[in-house]
């Protein structure tokens, strides 16, 4: 069966995620209040939209967790995303688009996971100075804001790996980086041997933003596949913005992170985005709250005004259960159980989202390879981290790694507009010895 979902295109559905769990440093969990409080929702509201706003989720706070060095603070992280992932099946079934106020870079997973209640095929498109695809076993600090998009393709914690279901979450031809300027060598060598797009900051500078996030959207299929935004705010050169947890000099401007911003939100299939790594903490006087709201605002109203002349279009979405496997049939999940706002009414019926089968383009940045036939890499279960899982939710301990079930996929040859001679520089330079990109 089939759930059918109408988007609501001027209705965003706002969840605050106030989590520095998976964070280098505390601060982060004051965000979704700062942003309230600087006036997102008011402004919204005078830009056209109906915002639902429901509520921020418990907070989960900041901790070194010395006892487990490898991937630090996981019972937290893992509690504050089953909180996430609930709000966010309510919000998705609204059709409302979800916003999501974090809060650290782990409360994408929680969007991806309560977004795919309805939609079994996600991309996702990555915009963040830092790749994130540090595991436990190649991580400097341990922290998992460095090591989310590798949990989001199946590597790492067991916990977070299968916290969806059976992974991977997203598919690795599925999802593109956007304005990476910070790699650690392990990071380099899994995206040597990956599908993943990368876009580095130094080729969207070139190309300029708007073109090369136009790029992106083609790459990533946006005319055809749902898919979800994460930006990391410290993508923003800190000469711009210095209120986030890790700044960085070079990289992108606040208007080329806009100009990229405005195209990707132009995108009627884009389903969500979560907002991470501002930290109030290092704003003192609230004026990096308005800039930042200033910017949701902006590329927002844009949004509305380009899917203003069109009328709302119904979307089809599969309800499908974390447990089914990679091209298994899929069933509707029962959805009474959750609590839906009185004024969405239902939604009729439409025939099941057929799925679609495509060719993936690599990334520009990566070196060039043949169009061939590649087999997603099976769950990789760090060893290091297998004491961990009992640090989880009851019972986790017991579970053994299983592999996915793999199929080829395809992708098409290496468009040659890659600047490869820049080069990026090592996170662990510019966040230290002990942290992650």
């Amino acid at each position: 069966m089939a759930v059918k979902i109408v988007r609501q295109l001027k209705k965003i559905a706002l969840i605050g995620a106030p989590s520095s769990a998976a964070a280098f440093s505390a601060g982060t969990e004051k965000a979704p209040a700062a942003l309230r409080a600087a006036g997102l929702v008011e402004r919204l509201q005078n830009a056209g939209y109906e915002v639902i706003d429901y509520g921020d989720c418990p907070p989960r706070m900041f901790a070194d967790d010395d006892e487990h060095r490898r991937a630090r603070n996981l019972p937290a992280i893992v509690a504050g995303l089953n909180d996430l992932k609930v709000h966010v099946e309510v919000a998705t079934k609204s059709g409302a688009l979800v916003l999501v106020l974090g809060g650290d870079c782990a409360q994408s997973v929680g969007l991806i996971s309560g977004a795919r209640r309805y939609y079994k095929h996600l991309n996702l498109l990555w915009f963040d100075r830092d790749a994130d695809l540090n595991t436990p076993a190649t991580t400097p600090s341990g922290r998992i804001d460095g090591m989310v998009v590798a949990h989001i393709i199946g590597k790492g914690a067991p916990e977070l790996v299968r916290f969806w279901g059976e992974p991977p979450l997203v598919r690795e031809p599925d999802i593109t980086l956007f304005g990476i300027e910070r790699l650690d060598p392990p990071e380099q060598d899994l995206l040597n041997k990956s599908p993943l797009r990368c876009v580095l900051a130094s080729t969207i500078q070139s190309k300029g933003a708007a073109a090369a996030a136009k790029n992106a959207l083609t790459n990533l299929h946006a005319d055809a596949r749902e898919f979800i935004l994460h930006l990391d705010l410290d993508v923003i050169a800190s000469d711009d913005l210095l209120a986030v947890n890790v700044p960085g000099t070079g990289g992108l401007r606040f208007d080329e992170v806009r100009a990229a911003l405005t195209q990707f939100l132009s995108s009627k299939n884009l389903l969500g985005l979560d907002i991470a790594q501002f930290n109030p903490d290092k704003d003192p006087d609230g004026s990096s709250a308005r800039k930042i709201v200033d910017l949701l605002v902006e590329v927002l109203t844009t949004r509305l005004n380009t899917e203003s002349a069109p009328a709302e279009a119904p979307s089809t979405a599969t309800s499908a259960p974390p447990e089914a496997a990679a091209g298994s049939p899929v069933f509707e999940s029962p959805i009474s159980k959750l609590p839906e706002p009185e004024h969405f009414p239902a939604a009729p019926e439409e025939p099941t989202l057929e799925e679609r089968h495509h060719k993936h383009p690599a990334a520009a940045e990566l070196p060039a390879t043949d169009s061939a036939a590649s087999a997603p890499e099976p769950v990789s279960v760090d060893p290091s981290v297998a004491s961990l899982e009992s640090a989880a939710e009851p019972g986790s301990a017991d579970r053994a790694p299983t592999e996915p079930e793999t199929s080829a996929t395809s992708h098409d040859e290496i468009p040659d507009d890659a600047d490869e001679s820049k080069e990026v520089r090592s996170s662990e330079n510019a966040r230290g010895a002990s942290s992650d990109s």
